[in-house]
């Protein structure tokens, strides 16, 4: 047995992945079928209980970490946006409604946009060796399978950080398998969504989109998180979204937080307005 570990660090502590195969070998007796005998860590039903929260938040916070680490991914561009816009020239499965119908179909050519802005952000992704600008989205589908997608259109890795939803979420079939990583927490993933930010891609969407731009948005605000490119795709339909002149005018806000996005309706565009940032 080898005393070493990954990086040929010095270790002569017995592997907790053997430990398990060892103890699911022992004899099948009263005691050994007891769940008071398993292994903490290989006790599902243990880390489950209501009063192991703070444990479980501790691992949804560090395994993808370790996962990105391990990839080398230093730095990501996120794409939020609505999972019910189609592609164009799919079925609007989402509408409720003609109307509805009428302006999903309508707000398809985001799709494409999205997919264009992911491709370029993969093409300087393959300059930094895929260390820096990797896309990264909600992996679901809509926007997100867009975003993913784009980056597949450029032979690109991408992230889909997925998460358990009531009604079944597969991930969309362009996210690198290695980097599908699936969330019950919320707020851990949209931690995730912004520790690696260089810029925040925002397409129409609804109330998560929604959630996941002004947590962003609150950050910058707040002096918590550095100044990046908020870019937010569709000027006619976020205005209407909301109206943040409406909300310093009240004084609510300051009025030079209107200045913290901008608006874009391409991807060319909103791809030069990462250049300027980052002079690229």
């Amino acid at each position: 047995m080898s005393a070493k570990r990954e990086g040929e660090v010095w270790d002569p502590m017995i592997p907790s992945d053997q430990d398990i195969s060892r103890a699911r070998a022992v004899p099948d007796t009263p005691q050994t079928r007891s769940p008071a005998y398993r292994l903490a860590y290989d006790d599902a039903d243990f880390l489950c209980r209501d009063d192991l929260r703070p444990v479980r938040l501790q691992l949804e916070l560090l395994k993808p970490e370790k996962v990105l680490q391990e990839r080398s991914i230093n730095s990501t561009v996120v794409l939020f946006g609505g999972a019910r816009i189609p592609e164009p020239g799919g079925a609007a499965w989402a509408a409720k409604n003609e109307t509805q119908r009428r302006n999903l179909e309508a707000n398809a050519r985001y799709y494409e946009e999205a997919r264009a802005f992911a491709r370029l952000c993969s093409q300087y992704a393959a300059t930094t060796y895929y260390r820096d600008f990797i896309v990264v989205t909600g992996g679901g589908p809509g926007v997100m399978e867009a975003g993913n997608r784009g980056a597949t259109d450029v032979g690109a890795p991408s992230i889909g950080l997925n998460i358990v939803l009531p009604h079944e979420q597969a991930p969309n079939g362009y996210v690198t398998p290695e980097l599908c990583l699936n969330f019950h927490y919320f707020a851990i993933r949209k931690m995730h969504f912004l520790m690696r930010a260089r810029v925040v891609a925002v397409f129409p969407g609804g109330f998560g989109t929604m959630d996941e731009l002004f947590e962003a948005l609150t950050l910058i605000q707040t002096g918590r998180m550095q100044r990046i490119p908020i870019l937010l795709f569709g000027k006619e339909f976020w205005s209407s979204a909301f109206n943040l002149d409406y909300l310093a005018e009240q004084g609510t806000i300051s009025p030079g937080d209107v200045e913290l996005f901008d608006f874009v309706d391409s991807a060319d565009e909103a791809w030069k307005r990462v250049e300027a940032f980052y002079e690229l």
